[in-house]
């Protein structure tokens, strides 16, 4: 059996995030990216966040959608009713290779008899992003090993 992703309650578009959504909605990863430094980031906000700047000239970048598996936790006991009725899943951080890391769900991975399989998950695997179509508006960046 494969991981499905959980349904969650669903995050709500802000001016902000508008453009990130509706790419995601494309299934398209952008970023924000400060052009002073550069930098890309992640969470879709209008000033950058690194320290010592805090200005507000970002723009978008396209994610080429890879990374790797920085960090997961297999979830076995749900923190709100929305998610325990879909345990087991895979929470995690990625770090893209645009170098923001984002928190995500990790699905395509094998389970046998509701247990991961010990070989098919590790720190510092190859993913890419998948997208979950949840309803009109929202489509959920997901990774899975590339």
């Amino acid at each position: 059996m494969t991981q499905a992703a959980p349904q969650i309650p669903l995050p709500v578009p802000q001016p902000e995030s508008d453009f990130y959504w509706e790419k995601c909605k494309a299934h398209e990863l952008w970023l924000r990216r400060c052009v002073k430094s550069g930098q890309a980031y992640f969470y879709p906000r209008d000033i950058c966040p690194f320290p010592g700047c805090f200005c507000r000239d970002t723009d978008w970048v396209q994610s080429s959608g890879r990374g790797t598996l920085h960090t997961f936790a297999i979830v076995h006991r749900g923190p709100t009713p929305a998610f325990r009725d879909k345990v087991p899943y895979i929470a995690a951080v990625v770090t893209l290779e645009e170098g923001p890391q984002i928190p995500t769900w990790l699905v395509g991975i094998e389970f046998a008899e509701g247990e991961i399989r010990p070989d098919s998950v590790q720190c510092g695997m190859a993913v890419e992003v998948v997208f979950e179509d949840i309803d009109d508006n929202i489509s959920l960046p997901m990774f899975r090993p590339a």
